[in-house]
């Protein structure tokens, strides 16, 4: 899914890793292809972080949108109501409004700065 949409490929040790210490995932298919994917670190306490949420361009609208529901439908039921939650979401340029409509704001903003990123040989 990385090299079809250009993301940076990771070996396959590294990917497996990952996705195994991955609290949630979900994909999206045509038939029997993978045309997307997202997946979730959550802390089941009060911070979730959502990522590689990951599309092939001409599935790139329903698809997300269907697995951001899914991914948010996730966390509302683990989740205690009431409860405070973070929910962090790395986003490509120009993709924000998209998920505006989800209920994630723009950073910097009056409550939160920038938020920052560090990336290691990458």
């Amino acid at each position: 899914m990385r090299k079809a949409v250009g993301f940076k490929e990771l070996q396959y040790e590294q990917a497996e890793r990952g996705l195994q210490h991955t609290n949630y995932i979900v994909a999206a298919r045509d038939d029997d292809e993978i045309v997307g994917m997202a997946r979730v670190l959550f802390d089941f306490g009060y911070v979730a972080y959502i990522t590689d949420v990951i599309v092939v361009q001409q599935y790139h609208d329903q698809s997300i949108k269907s697995m951001m529901q899914k991914v948010l439908q996730f966390l509302d039921d683990n989740s205690v109501e009431c409860d405070y939650m973070l929910y962090a979401l790395t986003v490509a340029k120009g993709k924000e409004g998209f998920y505006e409509k989800f209920g994630f704001v723009q950073r910097p903003n009056d409550n939160q700065g920038a938020g920052m990123t560090k990336r290691i040989n990458g």
